[in-house]
Parts: C-alpha cells; structure tokens; sequence
C-alpha cells in the first residue's frame, strides 16, 4: 500500500509533468570561454536534449557543438532584432519546446543581451534553469591574484578609449577589486594613462584565456604596459588591484582624471 510520502512524491511528478506540457523549460546555460572542455556534464546534457539553441554567435556555438558531437538545432539571438526574437523564442517555449540560452563563451546575461528573454520567462511563469559554468570574469579575477572578497564588474567599456578611460578612472578610489572588458585600444590607453599618472598601482591584463597561448600578466600599471603584447582581435580582461591593495593617492586620481577630461575635449573640437 503506498504511502503517504510515496503519494505526496507522486502527486509532485504529476504536477512536473503536467507543467512540462504547458510549457517549456528555459535553460541559461555557460559555455567554455577559450578551451572547448571547459564544459560542464550537464551543460553537454542539456545542449543535446534542448529543442533549441539560442545563441549569441551560432557559428561558435555550432563549433563547440561538433567538436562534443551534439547534433542540435541552433538560431541565432541577437544582436540585432531583439525583441521580436524574443517573441519568437517566448512563443515556442509557451508550446512545450525547451530552450537553451547560450553566450558565444562563458556565462550568458554576463554583457550580453540575454536578460531580455529571461525576463520575458518569468514575466510569463516559465521555468528558468541555470546551468553555471566558465566566467571570464571570475577566470581573470582569481588568476590575477588580488584580495575578492569582493568587486566591482563593468561590463564592456565603451569606445572610444577616452570615454573607457574617464568611465574607468571614476571607479579607481574603490576599496576593491575592479574588472571590465577591454578592447585592444582602450587597454592600452588604459594602461598608458595609468602607468604615466600612477606607475605603482597594481593590474592585471588577461587574454586568451584558457587556450593554448592564454596570457595573464600581472604587475605594476607602468610595467604591464610595457609587458603587454598584440592584442589586436582579442577580448581583454582588464583587472584593476583596487585602492585597498595599491593605495591609489587622491592626487594621481585627479591627474588622470583630467588628462582623460583634456584628451576628450580634445578629440571633440
């Protein structure tokens, strides 16, 4: 005779499986930031038994894909078109389909634009699943060193590399670390600003990330910047040390402060 936490459990898979014909599942599922492998047992699983892939950049996702041997439908999310994407993939997860949402590498809604669809998910009462993995954030942030109780993450700075370097000057008088995603010419003007204002002050630079021919450089602004290599075509990761660890003084805030000020009213006139 069954028992009544037999029943109780019973009545709860009943429950799932009438849920699963209502609608769907949304998985958020983290991809590999550099080396294929780096991929999680349930990220594989979830991939291949997905009805859909949603994906930032469908040619990376159709590379990884084949080299884990996962047949599997893929469509593109982004960059353009968003929300009648979003329509789209909304509509097809209200019909039971189960999607999953990926990034081109690493953590997806991490500078990307998946917030919109995951939203939209719990907005309409559909099951949002996350399947953590890689980060380049969190990869650069350990391997650089610096104390991470806690950081400040801000995103992708913008072009052109004055205004990265005046959005990133304004958060250098915090008491923790602070990583941002660079492009090629703003990390060097970064770190030219840096190391000509306040040559002491402790960073870190990392691209390649867990390739073959990964670089994580780490030291003084000043010396890393005479360290660092071609980075043209890369995704930088740019870690700043934090005033804590350096004890970045006011005035050299202030210096650079304006000379980035200076150069961008320059480039204006």
């Amino acid at each position: 005779m069954p028992t009544k936490q037999s029943q109780q459990n019973a009545g709860a898979a009943m429950t799932s499986v009438s849920r699963s014909h209502q609608s769907g599942t949304l998985y958020v599922v983290a991809v590999p930031i550099g080396h294929p492998d780096d991929v999680t047992v349930r990220a594989i699983r979830i991939l291949g038994k997905a009805d859909l892939i949603a994906s930032e950049d469908p040619h990376v996702t159709q590379q990884l894909l084949t080299h884990h041997g996962i047949q599997a439908t893929v469509t593109s999310y982004g960059p353009k078109n968003l929300h009648e994407k979003v329509a789209v993939l909304l509509h097809r997860l209200q019909q039971g389909s189960h999607v999953a949402l990926v990034s081109d590498c690493g953590s997806p809604l991490i500078s990307d634009p998946g917030h919109l669809l995951v939203t939209a998910a719990h907005r309409h009462g559909i099951p949002v699943v996350p399947v953590p993995g890689p980060s380049a954030v969190i990869a650069a942030l350990t391997a650089a060193g610096f104390p991470c109780d806690s950081f400040s993450f801000l995103g992708q700075l913008p072009n052109p590399p004055s205004l990265s370097t005046r959005s990133l000057i304004g958060s250098l008088k915090r008491k923790r670390p602070i990583v941002a995603f660079c492009t090629e010419t703003a990390v060097a003007h970064i770190l030219k600003i840096l190391g000509d204002h306040s040559p002491q002050y402790s960073v870190a630079v990392a691209y390649d990330l867990t390739k073959p021919n990964e670089h994580i450089i780490r030291g003084t602004a000043r010396s890393v910047r005479d360290r660092l290599g071609p980075t043209q075509g890369r995704k930088v990761t740019l870690v700043l040390a934090g005033k804590d660890e350096t004890e970045l003084d006011d005035q050299a805030v202030g210096r650079a402060q304006s000379l980035s000020s200076r150069r961008i009213k320059t480039r204006k006139a």
